[in-house]
């Protein structure tokens, strides 16, 4: 069959006969992605200290930015038809995209990890309630070595013989069954009027959201790059992110609000000691949750592929695996808020880099802009960096280990309450495209190092 031929696929662009994901395709893999437990309790850090409606605010926003972005970079990878970590020599230079490799690596391994994390503490909590045993280690094991197996079927396989087949349906009465009983024992009216505790600002609300749609950019290739076309990777990505997403940050904020949790660990729990069918809706949305380890583990294993293209796919993927279950035996998830805003920080100013060189090259990445770019493209990577550092010189409070934060303290921060996603995107942007300009005008020896 075509998607037992498609899963090792590497770093070459993808040809015409394996890109077989249409908008349907494209639309029920990232709205299964975003049906995540890790988004409904990021609802956690937006309330109780935003209102109700201020917390809406921020989650519409929020989503729209991220998943224009998410659904950019889609189509951008659907044109180029390579993975997200290889299109991004033709930005940034073939050995220039290594920096962001490492980074993508990291995150990725990461997000993994927290989603093993979470999905056994589900898990857990279901078997305690149930059975009278949590047994968290084993559902981390178990749990890990469902998405190893996930990620060595590859993303049409999941799509073609789980999500289509089985997933969707399971997971779409679970998420109607869950809302209806977040609000079951009060009024939405309640929740509504209920006053702000404080801690947080609409816009650093914003950020939050912005920065979990925008952690998929730069793994969206690795699966769009199989869609038929760039309408299919655009719509597919963006639109199925978004109402997956806003539904699940919507939901944990009623959960939040309506049953009085305050730590994010809390609500799988909460959920699990509902009664047996909420525990059965958990149930479900727990097992979906594999399929965001999956992504996380196979992208991981395609990143590296960037850096080694010669190791086998299969031994990257076994090997992140490991990685990514050991870690979840071994961390505690308390609190990743700093994570995920660390991560915008460095992938949104990214997007405005690879946006702005896209669309100067006319909205079109051949072959040969990916693969024989030169080593750096510095203009590119400068605007990048000044990007990083505009998002983290305008958001309050300063975020990173204890000598970032008293560094850029001493420099002294703007009187700014906007957020600084859009700042950093624009700069990163327009800095992107000037560096692209002044290549042209004839001083490739400055800007394209190793050329």
């Amino acid at each position: 069959m075509l998607e037992e031929k498609t899963p090792s696929w590497g770093i070459e662009p993808v040809p015409d006969r394996f890109r077989v994901l249409g908008l349907a395709d494209s639309f029920l893999l990232w709205g299964n992605l975003g049906v995540s437990l890790l988004v409904l309790v990021a609802a956690a850090f937006l309330v109780p200290a935003l209102s109700l409606q201020d917390a809406l605010i921020a989650i519409v926003i929020g989503s729209l930015i991220g998943n224009l972005m998410l659904g950019g970079a889609g189509l951008i990878g659907a044109d180029a038809r390579v993975p997200g970590m290889v299109l991004l020599r033709a930005p940034l230079g073939q050995r220039g995209s290594y920096g962001p490799t490492a980074l993508n690596v990291a995150q990725s391994v990461g997000w993994a990890t927290f989603e093993l994390i979470i999905i056994a503490a589900a898990a857990a909590a279901l078997s305690d309630e149930l059975f009278g045993f949590e047994a968290k280690s084993l559902w981390t094991v178990v749990f890990g070595a469902v998405a190893a197996g996930l990620a060595f079927m590859g993303p049409v396989g999941v799509v073609r013989r789980v999500i289509r087949k089985y997933a969707v349906w399971i997971v779409l009465g679970s998420l109607v069954y869950l809302t209806w009983w977040s609000l079951s024992e009060t009024s939405l009216e309640t929740l509504w009027d209920r006053p702000a505790e404080g801690g947080m600002s609409i816009w650093l609300g914003i950020d939050l959201v912005v920065a979990i749609t925008v952690s998929w950019t730069p793994l969206v290739a690795d699966y769009t790059r199989f869609s038929r076309d760039r309408r299919s990777a655009f719509f597919g990505a963006g639109l199925g992110y978004f109402v997956a997403g806003t539904w699940m940050f919507v939901l944990g904020a009623f959960l939040v609000l309506a049953r009085g949790l305050s730590d994010p660990v809390e609500v799988p729990a909460a959920v699990a000691a509902a009664g047996l069918a909420a525990a059965l809706a958990l149930l479900a949305v727990t097992v979906d949750e594999t399929d965001e380890a999956f992504a996380n583990v196979y992208s991981t294993a395609v990143s590296l592929q960037n850096l080694a293209p010669n190791v086998p796919q299969r031994l990257l993927v076994a090997a992140v695996s490991v990685l990514a279950t050991t870690g979840a035996l071994a961390i505690e998830l308390r609190n990743y808020e700093t994570f995920l805003l660390l991560l915008g920080s460095f992938f949104v100013p990214l997007f405005g880099v690879l946006l702005a060189d896209w669309l100067l090259a006319g909205a079109r990445y051949t072959a040969e802009d990916v693969f024989r770019s030169p080593a750096f493209r510095a203009g590119l990577i400068a605007a990048w960096i000044l990007g990083f550092l505009l998002y983290h010189w305008l958001h309050v409070p300063p975020l990173g280990p204890s000598w970032w934060v008293d560094l850029v303290e001493r420099i002294g921060q703007p009187d700014w309450e906007y957020g600084a996603s859009l700042p950093s995107f624009v700069a990163a942007f327009c800095l992107g495209g000037l560096a692209v300009l002044l290549e042209r005008r004839g001083a490739p020896a400055r800007l394209r190092l190793g050329s």
